[in-house]
């Protein structure tokens, strides 16, 4: 009994320390205790505003270069069988992602005193953000499309599946892939609502407190998305 829950504990840390070696992991864990701070600071001067502000400016740290992933994803072919609205605005999120991680890049050496312009930092750091918002808006648009179109797969399936199928292995995937569409659609809407809020579009509505509650809630939602898929051992 106690060696099997040693092993047992042994096999959850190794999933830990897979998970934490993550470098987008380690970032959206700091993205959550930097938006966990800002609401907890509502804007005001203290502790909390110190821990959201130097947080911020080291999860740049962790983006370096990080622009080249949508690049790439940008000049490589789509999934073949995709319709073209959707192939476009893939394309578009890839486009405004990529561009805000460059600029990114730029904000972060002119908050730390390497770029010495700076009004042109927060002129590109605002840039940005409308960048960072477009492409949610696309990953929102995209993830509706997406579910749509699942959505008309598995009626098709359930229409063709007997009772005695209700547990088909092509079922079952087409409605995990559905469920993970949904939750990402709730984060991308939800990240639309974190960049109005620190581009302070609509500042009597979306105060630094919900900003920071929004950006908390998506930043959970990333960090549940990077979880390692669970194995399951075959008895016999």
């Amino acid at each position: 009994m106690a060696t099997s829950t040693l092993d047992a504990t042994r096999a959850e840390l190794a999933l830990l320390v897979l998970y934490l070696n993550k470098a987008e992991a380690r970032d959206k864990i700091c993205r959550a205790i930097q938006y966990g701070s800002k609401y907890l600071s509502e804007g005001q001067p203290g502790t909390a505003q110190n821990v959201e502000r130097t947080t911020a400016l080291a999860r740049k740290v962790f983006r370096l270069v990080k622009f080249v992933n949508d690049l790439h994803a940008l000049i490589s072919p789509p999934s073949p069988g995709s319709p073209l609205p959707l192939v476009l605005l893939g394309k578009s999120k890839n486009a405004l992602l990529s561009t805000f991680f460059f600029l990114d890049q730029i904000v972060w050496a002119g908050r730390t005193g390497i770029f010495k312009n700076k009004d042109r930092t927060e002129q590109i750091g605002r840039i940005s953000l409308f960048c960072w918002m477009g492409s949610s808006v696309c990953t929102t648009l995209l993830e509706i499309g997406e579910l749509g179109r699942l959505s008309a797969s598995i009626t098709k399936l359930q229409k063709e599946m007997k009772q005695a199928d209700k547990y088909d292995e092509q079922y079952l995937h087409k409605l995990k892939q559905s469920n993970e569409r949904l939750l990402s659609l709730i984060k991308s809407s939800m990240d639309i609502v974190v960049a109005i809020g620190l581009l302070q579009l609509a500042p009597k509505k979306i105060t630094p407190r919900v900003t920071g509650a929004f950006g908390f809630i998506t930043s959970l939602i990333s960090c549940y998305q990077l979880l390692p898929a669970p194995t399951h051992k075959k008895t016999a």
